[in-house]
């Protein structure tokens, strides 16, 4: 394979303590990195750099590891517009804004969804982006969440079976029957698709014991679970998703001080989606009590049509520092290896031996730009798996 190195970066930042200056981040200043292929093979000083096939010269600018959105329902089709205005117009959100979406997703096309699909990864792209979850949850029907997984399915590995995304408006007057037909037929089509399943645990949507038996039935079929937890008022979700050792427990906004010392104490990371707090005028979650009580935190986008319409995570690191008492340092991390932790990887989000050459370079001297600059594209390069995408 050609190797390659990157120098003359201004800012590395590595995510390993071990290469840098023993900061969660591992910075190094005047740095180099070396590719070989997919995959980084060397991080450090520049004096001290390999040899390597191809010369690239980062032009004194900061090198961040490619952000990991871990959050976001991309397949769906039609906007909502309308709902978002009258919202800051006044009116409150609900979880029931979702059928909306489901109406129009149901009408589209394969070939609609799927160009919808990768508009909105292109956008995220260019603004660093290398590696996203997304979710099924606006068909509600064994064919339309099954097609919604097979398209996601072709663009990333990161594919989760959201079939109790609500109640489907087929089942209204029958809860009980739509939580059969998602561990049951639906399942049986949607899981050869993911590879997780999640649950919005929340009124209006599933409840505790709704929840268990969903998640259940998905991990018993290898799906591994993780769960919209505690977005709109205090519940079960979080006690849950530790409690399966889910990878993640999404939201986090309403948090007993149980829930957070069970989050402390257990595996599952605590992703934070302040694009949705921005987007509904609601509480944000307290980033500061998660990050002191020792608990990792993601930050990810949540990108939807009706809630957090935005594909941006530099958008969301800046409202992470400036409304969720996070540190531009905690923030960037949150949203690189934070995001890897949220998926259980240890391939990406960080630049170290081994791990795949995803990264962003920026039009800045430093990553505290991202917050220091909001709503700027500082973005200028994006690397994926060794080679230069945007």
């Amino acid at each position: 394979m050609t190797t390659t190195v990157v120098t003359n970066i201004g800012r590395l930042v590595t995510n390993d303590p071990a290469l840098g200056d023993g900061s969660p981040l591992g910075i190094v200043e005047d740095a180099a990195l070396v590719l070989d292929g997919e995959r980084v093979v060397w991080a450090g000083s520049a004096a001290g750099a390999p040899d390597a096939d191809v010369r690239v010269d980062a032009g004194g600018r900061a090198v961040i590891p490619g952000f990991v959105d871990s959050h976001s329902h991309l397949v769906f089709a039609g906007d909502r517009t309308a709902e978002f205005n009258a919202r800051m117009s006044g009116q409150a959100y609900a979880a029931g804004g979702i059928r909306t979406t489901v109406a129009a997703t149901r009408a589209a096309s394969d070939a609609d969804l799927e160009r919808n699909l990768t508009r909105y990864l292109d956008e995220a792209l260019r603004q660093g982006t290398t590696t996203f979850e997304t979710k099924s949850g606006y068909g509600l029907t064994t064919h339309d969440e099954a097609r919604a997984l097979r398209i996601a399915a072709a663009h990333t590995d990161e594919v989760t079976y959201l079939g109790a995304h609500i109640v489907s408006p087929d089942f209204a007057d029958d809860p009980a029957g739509y939580v059969a037909l998602v561990t049951g037929e639906m399942l049986d089509a949607c899981a050869p698709h993911a590879r997780w399943v999640d649950v919005f645990c929340e009124k209006g949507a599933f409840d505790g014991d709704q929840a268990r038996a969903i998640l259940t039935a998905g991990m018993a079929k290898g799906l591994h679970p993780r769960v919209h937890a505690n977005q709109l008022s205090y519940g079960p979700g979080v006690q849950l998703a530790v409690e399966l050792d889910a990878a993640s427990a999404d939201h986090c906004t309403h948090l007993t001080d149980a829930d957070v010392d069970a989050l402390a104490n257990g595996n599952t990371v605590a992703t934070l989606l302040p694009g949705a707090e921005f987007s509904t005028r609601a509480e944000w979650p307290d980033a500061r009590r998660l990050l002191d009580a020792g608990v990792t935190v993601a930050l990810s986008t949540d990108c939807n049509p009706g809630s957090s319409f935005t594909s941006s995570v530099p958008f969301c690191i800046a409202l992470a520092v400036r409304d969720m008492r996070m540190t531009p340092d905690e923030a960037l991390w949150s949203a690189t290896a934070g995001g890897a932790a949220a998926l259980r990887r240890t391939d990406i989000g960080r630049l170290a031996p081994g791990a795949y050459a995803d990264f962003a370079l920026l039009d800045a001297p430093s990553h505290v730009h991202l917050a220091y600059r909001p709503g700027v594209p500082l973005v200028t390069e994006v690397w994926k798996r060794g080679s230069r995408m945007v």
